[in-house]
């Protein structure tokens, strides 16, 4: 892990992009400041729930103690049901920065959030300490933060989760397979999330998953990173965190440094 591909510092390069579809712009701009190119490969897209289940759930959530939200996805999507900006101070978490500013941007006035932008990071938040007896939402989408709930859970509180949105997948389209195939520069490989790069990796023709497991990755923390070894692949390298300037200035790094 950590091993870096030394490459001329004129070389023109690309950086490929597992963000949900429509979401890619943030990471693109980033990668420009350093020269690359960014390829979108879309494992799914992001779609807002507006029901009358997912609005009595919201409801509900009003009355917990701890409002905890996974993504700006998730900020977003409850920010169009709910008034964040009447609940009480202190009672709104959110596991990154991005997340909090969706979340101010929707009404909220008061937004605790780590420097360390995962799971871990939010878990170690004052706000997360005591919360035996305490009632938390969890407002996120089916699938991924097991570890919060899990930990939220073990500490005593009672949990409300409330899925806002959903991950409807996408299947990769051949032409954008045959593109990133016939590429001769170097790419770098940007993981925000396990599942992403879970669902890409058995959707990539043989030739290419070996090459991309040859090629640097950079993830958004030290578990993501974790997984891409076990996931096989060889030049892994730890962002400072899951932000697009993050991850573009490690996969600079990873080629050039």
């Amino acid at each position: 892990m950590n091993r870096r591909a030394y490459v001329p510092a004129d070389t023109a390069w690309h950086l490929i992009s597992l963000r949900p579809s429509g979401q890619h712009d943030g990471l693109r701009r980033a990668a420009a400041r350093f020269g690359a190119r960014t390829v979108a490969v879309s494992p799914w897209r992001l779609q807002a729930r507006d029901d009358d289940a997912t609005r009595e759930q919201l409801r509900q959530a009003q009355a917990c103690d701890r409002l905890v939200f996974t993504s700006p996805a998730a900020a977003t999507a409850a920010g169009r049901l709910m008034p964040l900006g009447q609940l009480p101070a202190g009672s709104l978490v959110a596991v990154g920065q991005g997340t909090a500013r969706t979340l101010m941007r929707h009404g909220a006035a008061a937004v605790q959030a780590p420097t360390r932008m995962d799971s871990e990071g939010l878990l170690a938040l004052p706000a997360m300490a005591d919360l035996d007896g305490k009632r938390v939402a969890l407002i996120t989408a089916p699938g991924g933060r097991g570890m919060i709930a899990a930990q939220v859970q073990a500490r005593g509180a009672r949990l409300l989760r409330v899925d806002v949105y959903e991950r409807v997948p996408l299947q990769v389209p051949a032409p954008l397979w045959a593109r990133l195939q016939a590429l001769d520069t170097p790419t770098v490989l940007a993981a925000s999330s396990g599942e992403a790069l879970e669902r890409v990796l058995p959707q990539l023709p043989p030739a290419l998953r070996r090459r991309w497991q040859e090629r640097p990755l950079v993830a958004a923390s030290a578990r993501l990173a974790a997984l891409a070894t076990t996931l096989g692949f060889a030049h892994v390298h730890v962002a400072a965190g899951p932000m697009p300037g993050q991850l573009a200035v490690a996969a600079h790094d990873a080629l050039f440094s």
